[in-house]
């Protein structure tokens, strides 16, 4: 891949393979879907806010000129769905893709956090593996996807960042007060009782279906 992207593109591209990956049987996604995944409360840093306007005109750039999103229209549904093609752009195997899609969707992370972070999206089975990894995408030709970043001071273990949006500057820890961090402890449980309630609803949806093709059977 020879283009460099903006936070925007990494974010909808992080999302996409998360979701592929988290939830595999509501992708592909709408941009409602996209947009919801895009702005997630959880397992997001920074915590963004976009619109679908800003959303689908990146996408758009994302699928016509950078060729890494696909726009699909299936024959029971009018409304768009999108898919990555990051896979077929970078050819990741599993541990790669995880590590990198965890480092797009939450910025720089150490060796242990990605292993403690990437279960949903692939099971490491110790921290050797996900070092085995991030090699890989470090010593990728012809330009590296991940940098190893110089250890902080007063921290034990160094962090890695990804390249897709050029080179990193190093930041600075963030400290947070303790009412920031139930804020944080309490959007996250928003945000997962969202994600349930809108799994529930796409179940009952589908039951409501399936209910009404049985129902045609004997009309």
């Amino acid at each position: 891949m020879d283009h460099i992207l903006n936070d925007i593109e990494v974010r909808i591209l992080g999302s996409l393979i998360e979701k592929e990956h988290t939830m595999p049987e509501y992708y592909l996604l709408t941009l409602n879907a996209l947009t919801r995944a895009c702005n997630q409360k959880s397992n997001r840093h920074p915590v963004v806010s976009y619109d679908e306007k800003t959303v689908v005109r990146v996408l758009d750039d994302l699928a016509f000129n950078k060729q890494l999103v696909r726009r699909v229209i299936s024959d029971d549904s009018r409304v768009p769905k999108y898919r990555h093609t990051v896979l077929e752009a970078l050819d990741l195997n599993p541990q790669e893709q995880a590590a990198l899609c965890l480092l797009m969707l939450r910025g720089p992370q150490t060796v242990g956090e990605i292993r403690g972070r990437t279960e949903r999206l692939y099971a490491f089975a110790n921290l050797e593996e996900v070092e085995t990894a991030l090699q890989g995408l470090t010593e990728r030709e012809p330009r590296p996807l991940v940098t190893r970043l110089p250890r902080q001071s007063g921290k034990k273990e160094a962090r890695y960042a990804h390249l897709l949006s050029g080179d990193v500057e190093q930041e600075e820890p963030e400290i947070l007060e303790p009412a920031a961090v139930e804020f944080r402890a309490d959007n996250e449980r928003i945000d997962k009782l969202e994600t349930d309630l809108e799994t529930l609803t796409d179940e009952l949806r589908n039951l409501k279906k399936q209910f009404a093709e049985f129902k045609q059977q004997f009309e």
